[in-house]
């Protein structure tokens, strides 16, 4: 089967869909990935197809803040130029769509008129459900009631967002228009499978989830067979005791997407500091915040992208921004973790790292900023590496994980 997965977002968003797809591949499928071409080769080193979307959502770098109503309108023009490169990815030959959180609400429609079917495989648990609130607005319980009311509430905040670009690609598609409430009607009737590429041993499968909506356990980003750390690296982790990782993804030196040279350096200054302060050996992950941390590397070295799946099992613990991705790779690999949650659904997998025992409670990335910033962050690093019962529960949760397959589940449902 020819099939085209379409993701688009920052790293965390795009990566987990190269590991399926190579699944996919060996399961005798012909697969490509869309992103953007900042991704090609990532995409291409899976073995994969790799065709282009024009929005990259790194193309506002350094762009100044607006508040909420211009962060709505950069993300609404986002999404009416994601369109129309969903369609055009699509064009030659697809036989199915494999829809990210992000191209789902687009790419059904792109699926609708070509006349081929269409599979939800989010990486965030996002149906609306009594068990908690929706993951990116925050961790406070509303009770059961008001937790589901939420989850509907968030899905119509996605559909506002994405109206006028759904409103264009139908009409771009030669499809008849359709409302909201009407979309909205269909997807509540919808009973196809919707696959979350989310552990159970992280999040449990909420009872009053429809069937249908199953969490199948985490797809990987790709890692080659034959895949190394750097020489560097390898000297470095050789010549001490485990050290403590320390990267903050996609996320930027202010909490935003976009550098701020000023700010990535008080933020490796503080970063370098608690590490100093809570004794530990440091490897920092430069990220697009473009941290760095001192020159000559004695105890802390600074490195650039690396295998999560190869560097983590070789550390004492995990500080980082609490994206899904990075959240699940700590785990995977039986490591304490330092959630430090800067946006969106990163306070939901704080929060669960902390439920499951497996992290300590979060460090706001904006708690990095204030006063007492390195005595708050060298504390948490400290416990984490020092208390036995973070490293026991990683652990519990790693094992329960590894026997989960969450690619597999994909291959059941598609056939192959």
């Amino acid at each position: 089967m020819k099939i085209l997965i379409a993701a688009a977002g920052s790293y965390g968003d795009v990566a987990p869909y190269t590991g399926l797809g190579a699944r996919l591949r060996e399961a005798g499928h012909s697969v490509a990935l869309a992103a953007d071409n900042s991704y090609t080769r990532l995409v291409r080193a899976a073995g994969l197809e790799f065709r282009a979307l024009p929005a990259d959502p790194r193309r506002e770098e350094g762009a100044a803040p607006g508040g909420k109503r211009e962060l709505m309108r950069r993300a609404a023009a986002f999404v009416r130029e994601l369109g129309p490169g969903i369609a055009g990815a699509a064009a030659p030959g697809t036989e199915l769509l494999l829809l990210s959180a992000t191209t789902a609400p687009l790419g059904r429609h792109v699926a609708e008129a070509l006349g081929i079917p269409a599979l939800d495989l989010p990486l965030q648990p996002n149906a609306p459900t009594a068990a908690f609130p929706p993951v990116v607005t925050g961790t406070r319980s509303l009770g059961r009631w008001g937790n589901r009311a939420a989850g509907r509430l968030s899905l119509r905040i996605v559909d506002r967002l994405y109206a006028d670009g759904v409103r264009d690609l139908r009409a771009r598609l030669g499809l008849p228009p359709a409302s909201a409430r009407a979309l909205r009607r269909r997807r509540n009737a919808d009973s196809r499978p919707v696959l979350h590429g989310v552990s159970p041993a992280l999040v449990p499968r909420p009872a009053d989830w429809r069937p249908g909506l199953e969490l199948v356990g985490n797809w990987w980003p790709y890692t080659a067979p034959d895949a190394t750390l750097p020489s560097e690296l390898e000297d470095f982790l050789a010549a001490g005791p485990p050290p403590v990782f320390v990267g903050f993804g996609s996320m930027a030196a202010g909490g935003r997407d976009g550098r701020d040279g000023e700010g990535s350096e008080r933020l490796a200054a503080t970063v370098v500091a608690a590490l100093r302060r809570a004794k530990v050996r440091g490897v920092i992950q430069s990220g697009w915040a473009g941290l760095a941390g001192p020159a000559d590397g004695a105890d802390i070295l600074t490195v650039g992208e690396v295998p999560h799946t190869l560097l983590f099992p070789r550390t004492a613990a995990v500080v980082h921004h609490a994206g899904a991705g990075t959240t699940a790779a700590a785990l995977r690999a039986g490591v304490p973790a330092v959630p430090v949650p800067v946006t969106a659904d990163q306070p939901f997998w704080a929060a669960r790292l902390a439920a499951v025992g497996a992290g300590t409670g979060a460090v706001p990335f904006r708690a990095l900023a204030a006063e007492n910033a390195v005595d708050h962050l060298a504390e948490a690093i400290g416990r984490a590496v020092r208390e036995p019962s973070y490293r026991d529960a990683a652990r519990a949760v790693a094992r329960r994980m590894e026997a989960e397959d969450g690619a597999d589940a994909v291959i059941k449902v598609v056939g192959g």
